[in-house]
């Protein structure tokens, strides 16, 4: 979001000290944040606060020392977009009808810009048929809305009503304001290790965490793409927007795998699968014994081979990862081409900086026909958006596409 005019509208609920942790990435961003707050915001956080996360000057009143005589119009006409965050029934209800009694509901009604209103509030003002009605006039006009989380409220009630977490709604703001070029195409995305059971307590596995997989997901979703997420075993959480199924063997990806594979259209299989699992898994935990221990091996199902056999002419796209530690563009050509690969992202996992359980990525990208790109060392993120501009290219080389 590099670049970007964001507006952060706060208004006077408890969780308006969220809204300082939302400014903070937003700035991480790279975005340019201004605040603008009701007065009732302004006895949970001072404005101060918010003048020293953003760089800019806030403004709370229409005749605020220092604010320009329009305002109340230029804030929301040259900004790309006005996130209001906690946004309260009462807000919610301005917008809805119209009232611009204030700084941010006059700048609200006088906005060009594209608007993320994120309610926050008991859960019975939340349930009330009249901020629902309010919240479905937003929508008909095009205002997005974010679904509140549930759980314990300030007001120690139980329910829907807690504004969604920060970093949640910064990646809803990166999708409104992304391009939607993936909009229409339905996403496959594995990621993660498997566990292979030995007996009910240890498992066979590897040193993936699926941060590979979770940012292809996340960048697809951000895009417009229906993603579904096939994951192995992690503590990441699941990107807002994106299905997940959550398996634990090789077995039981293949599964899944298998079940969403035909109506594809682009597949990324970014898990890291165990090839071998143990023969018998034990029913009860194996006592310690002797000094040495033999546990039989036998051999994973290949899944990215099955899929590249059994895909025919059908058109997909499909796109294969390899984690290596030595004679990296070898192995990616022998898997890419063995495998029936359209490309193939390879990375040196022994690496430091780019192998598992880091931010960051320097990848080989292998094409079918021989074609190599080397990218820098990136983040996993920026990496993501690649694989993901090379599929669509690839996808779009097929004959009729967006005719």
């Amino acid at each position: 979001m590099k670049g970007k005019q964001i507006v952060v509208g706060v208004s006077g609920g408890i969780a308006a000290y969220k809204a300082a942790e939302l400014v903070r990435l937003l700035v991480r961003e790279e975005a340019v944040v201004q605040v603008a707050m009701t007065v009732n915001a302004t006895k949970f956080v001072s404005p101060l606060t918010f003048a020293a996360l953003s760089g800019h000057r806030v403004v709370s009143h229409m005749f605020d020392e220092g604010a320009g005589a329009m305002d109340h119009i230029s804030w929301g006409q040259d900004s790309d977009l006005i996130i209001i965050a906690p946004a309260t029934a009462n807000v919610i209800a301005k917008i809805a009808h119209g009232i611009a009694d204030d700084f941010l509901s006059t700048m609200t009604l006088a906005a060009t810009a594209k608007i993320l209103v994120c309610p926050a509030m008991n859960t019975r003002m939340y349930e009330n048929p009249a901020t629902q009605e309010n919240l479905a006039v937003l929508r008909k006009r095009g205002i997005a809305v974010m679904e509140p989380g549930a759980g314990p409220l300030a007001c120690r009630d139980e329910g829907p009503g807690r504004l969604p977490e920060p970093a949640e709604i910064v990646g809803e703001a990166r999708s409104i304001l992304s391009k939607q070029d993936l909009a229409g195409l339905q996403i496959l995305v594995t990621a993660g290790a498997t566990h292979e059971p030995m007996d009910p307590v240890r498992y066979i596995t590897n040193r993936s965490t699926g941060k590979m997989g979770y940012a292809v997901a996340k960048a697809a979703m951000i895009r417009g793409a229906s993603v579904k997420l096939v994951s192995g075993p992690t503590f990441l959480p699941v990107p807002r927007g994106v299905e997940v199924e959550q398996v634990a063997t090789a077995i039981e990806m293949r599964e899944a795998v298998l079940k969403h594979f035909a109506t594809s259209d682009i597949v990324v299989m970014a898990a890291a699968v165990s090839d071998y699992r143990p023969h018998a898994t034990e029913e009860q935990k194996i006592k310690k014994g002797p000094d040495t221990l033999a546990v039989e091996l036998c051999r994973n199902p290949d899944i990215l081979a099955e899929l590249g056999r059994s895909r025919g002419e059908r058109h997909c796209v499909l796109v294969g990862f390899a984690a290596e530690t030595e004679q990296l563009l070898a192995h990616a050509e022998k898997k890419l081409k063995d495998k029936n690969l359209d490309m193939i992202v390879a990375n040196d996992v022994s690496r430091g900086d780019a192998g598992f359980a880091v931010d960051t990525n320097e990848v080989e990208i292998l094409f079918r026909g021989g074609k190599v790109e080397n990218p820098p060392l990136m983040g996993k993120e920026e990496v993501a958006a690649l694989v993901l501009d090379r599929a669509k290219t690839l996808w779009e080389a097929h004959s009729g596409y967006g005719k």
